[in-house]
């Protein structure tokens, strides 16, 4: 199985110190730390929390002319506010990334949710206000990034899996390190550095705008923003350095998962172009609707229908669980509505600490098959109760039989007044 970080935040020991000696995850680490101090990024745009994607780049676009460094000199802090712009508006701009935001807050975009790009920093804030007038492309410094991208991957799974867990293999098409030349697109392995942009992959020039003086930055185009020139491509990968495959990952689904949660493997999404790095594969879960059960949250709710007579002098009754059937005692005069509760029957929590409520909605199950005593008794419990219940609703035989059985009675009192009987 490829490496993976956790679906839970919180790591063991055993992972604490592997952490420990991981400059990486100590870098991770000191970000997640960093997280309760950042502004909301909606405060920051001065936009609300519904705002539409219009209203976003509108408000975007006024604050960053505001805010933009070259336009506040003198104030020390000016750079950092327009960076902190750019990472809010990189981040609910993008549909995906706003929508892990709005889920998870600033740890939602730590993961696959996030996208794994750079966030929109000073450069590509500047390049998109000034892009109309310069066709700016950034200002970042240095060859722009080669890592590969990350990918998503959507699993469908059961109720039941994600109360206890399961293992599943999952198949996925993705950009490989080519095997013939091993990531550099050229047959023999050899490739020259580009003599427009001296290998930076990155062309400059200078432009001026509002009396002020600017060094634009866009990407080479005779090397394709990669500093290098491949003059004898790979015939497998006809230069690209990548091609396309399936892979295979095993995964393990933790218990109490939940629609929209995610697991990410670093690694595992498509390689970087020019032996780059490869970027991470997000697989995020998907909660089948079950026929039985409504989750909300932890909690599982189910209905079930009592004999009205089970209702009315009580009595248990089987109800399904996810562990199996459980009885319940139904107190004499239940009505409809009435909720039974199971404490631990529905859905672990994180880790499986402990398990949520079911709860039993009531409803009354009314027979249609009565037979004529079941009838019958039924009558004679509403008038020993005073009900008004209707006894017109007879089958045609039965009303035909009731007709001339009143007809036969009325000749036959009549024969007996004539004959004095």
């Amino acid at each position: 199985m490829a490496p993976k970080r956790d679906y839970y935040r919180n790591g063991d020991a055993a992972r604490n110190a592997r952490r420990r000696n991981d400059p990486g995850s100590r870098a991770r680490d000191n970000d997640r730390r960093h997280m309760a101090n950042k502004r909301d990024y909606y405060e920051v745009l001065g936009v609300e929390r519904d705002a539409s994607p219009e209203e976003i780049k509108k408000a975007y676009r006024q604050k960053a002319r505001q805010l933009h460094p070259d336009v506040n000199r003198e104030d020390p802090h000016a750079e950092e506010q327009f960076k902190e712009l750019g990472e809010a508006y990189d981040a609910v701009s993008d549909p995906q990334k706003r929508a892990a935001y709005d889920r998870f807050g600033h740890a939602g975009l730590s993961g696959a949710a996030g996208g794994g790009g750079r966030g929109a920093g000073f450069d590509d804030m500047f390049g998109d206000i000034l892009g109309g007038f310069f066709n700016v492309g950034g200002m970042g410094g240095g060859r722009p990034t080669n890592r590969g991208n990350d990918l998503r991957y959507d699993l469908e799974i059961t109720l039941e899996e994600a109360a206890f867990g399961g293992e599943r293999t999952i198949r996925f098409p993705h950009q490989a390190t080519c095997g013939t030349c091993h990531g550099t697109g050229s047959e023999n392995g050899r490739v020259t550095t580009c003599v427009a942009c001296g290998g930076t992959g990155q062309r400059q020039a200078n432009a001026g705008f509002l009396g002020m003086q600017f060094t634009t930055v866009t990407p080479c185009e005779r090397c394709g923003a990669t500093g290098q020139i491949i003059t004898n491509p790979c015939t497998a990968c006809h230069g690209a350095g990548r091609t396309r495959t399936m892979d295979e990952l095993s995964i393990t689904v933790p218990q109490g998962v939940d629609s929209g949660m995610y697991m990410e493997f670093g690694g595992k999404g498509d390689a970087g172009p020019h032996s780059g790095p490869a970027g991470d594969l997000a697989v995020v879960f998907h909660v089948k609707a079950h026929p039985v059960f409504t989750r909300k949250g932890a909690d599982l709710i189910c209905e079930t229908a009592l004999p009205f007579t089970t209702a009315a002098l009580g009595g248990k009754v089987s109800v399904p669980t996810l562990d199996g059937q459980a009885e319940i005692d139904v107190p004499p005069g239940t009505q409809p509505g009435h909720i039974f509760h199971l404490k631990g029957k529905g859905m672990p929590t994180q880790r499986g600490a402990h398990r949520g409520d079911q709860h039993i909605v009531v409803g009354i199950a009314v027979p249609t098959d009565l037979d004529p005593k079941q009838r019958e008794l039924l009558r004679e419990l509403a008038d020993a109760r005073g009900e008004n219940i209707d006894h017109k609703h007879k089958g045609v035989f039965q009303k035909v039989k009731d007709v001339v059985g009143d007809v036969v009675d009325e000749y036959r009192d009549r024969a007996k007044e004539a004959f004095g009987g």
